[in-house]
This record gives C-alpha cells, sequence and structure tokens, in this order.
C-alpha cells in the first residue's frame, strides 16, 4: 500500500475553491482512500491506497470535480518524492517559511526560468515538476513575475516537513 500527499491547487485561497477539511476527508475516503488525514486548511492531503499514482489521482479529480464543478488540481507525491525533494532544496540555508517548492502537473518546460522577473531577490531553481523557490522578503508582499509557476500549487519547506512527517509515519518510516 503506497502513502500519497496530495497537494490541492487554489483551495480556502483567495475565496475560492472552498471546502472543509472534513468535507475533503469524507471526499477521499469515499474514493476508498485509507487512513486519510489533512494538514492546514490550504489543501493538503495524505492518504494510504492499493491504487498507483495514476488511479489515485484520477480517483481523486474526479471527486474533487464533483464537489466543486471544475477539477482545481492535484498533485501527488509518495514519501519518497517528498524526502528526496526536501534533500534537493537547493536553499538550504534560507529561513524554511521563504522557501515554496511549488508542484507542477508537469516537468518544467526547458527555458522556464528566462521570463522570470524577481524585484525582491528572489530566486528559482527547476528540479523536474517541481521549482522551488526562494522569496528573501516573504512570499506574500512578493512581486516575483514567473509564468512557469501559474499550473502550479506551492507550499513553503515548514509545510513540506510537516507533511512528510505525517506520511512517514502513516507508512511506518
Amino acid at each position: 500500500m503506497t502513502v500519497f500527499v496530495a497537494f490541492l491547487r487554489a483551495v480556502n485561497v483567495g475565496g475560492t475553491g472552498k471546502i472543509a477539511m472534513a468535507d475533503l476527508r469524507a471526499l477521499a475516503e469515499k474514493q476508498g482512500f485509507r487512513d486519510v488525514s489533512t494538514y492546514i486548511q490550504s489543501g493538503n492531503l495524505v492518504f494510504r491506497t492499493d491504487m498507483d499514482r495514476s488511479q489515485a489521482h484520477e480517483a481523486l479529480n474526479s471527486a474533487l470535480a464533483d464537489y466543486f464543478g471544475t477539477t482545481p488540481g492535484a498533485f501527488l507525491r509518495t514519501c519518497d518524492d517528498l524526502r528526496t525533494l526536501c534533500a534537493r532544496n537547493p536553499f538550504p540555508d534560507a529561513d524554511p517559511k521563504q522557501v515554496a517548492f511549488v508542484f507542477l502537473p508537469e516537468d518544467a518546460p526547458p527555458g522556464a526560468l528566462e521570463t522570470m522577473v524577481a524585484p525582491d531577490g528572489e530566486q528559482a531553481v527547476a528540479l523536474g515538476s517541481e521549482i522551488v523557490v526562494h522569496y528573501p522578503k516573504g512570499m506574500g508582499r512578493s512581486k516575483l513575475k514567473l509564468p512557469a509557476l501559474k499550473p502550479g500549487t506551492a507550499r513553503n519547506l515548514n509545510t513540506l516537513r510537516a507533511l512528510l512527517e505525517i506520511a512517514g509515519n502513516l507508512a511506518g518510516q
């Protein structure tokens, strides 16, 4: 049985995609996911399933589309994926709340960072299907322009570590 962490896009932010975490857990359980838990109110879901990644992704996206009338987007990662991602953090000395991991639906295209406009000294590194951004003045007020981030969803390093701990405990790691 595989443990997945799902990062939902555009859930409970900016007044869009409202869903109570209890409803999100119930929605996931109806898909046959087990040991379902959520973390904070921004659409982070941890669960176990016998489904492979593709099947779990399809089941979750289908359920979300039924709930919202549209698919907000879900990005599934395993414990190993997250552990590897944390180990590859290109900004290890930065404040963890100023480092965002942006999960993308596919690998960042070549040249994805070339159009970046970073007025506050932001830095970004593409790591396959994630782009890691360091926001030295914080994410909330940043004026960063990077079109490659648009289809993704971001979580800071503190959130990523917390979710990895939850998922690792569930996986017995």
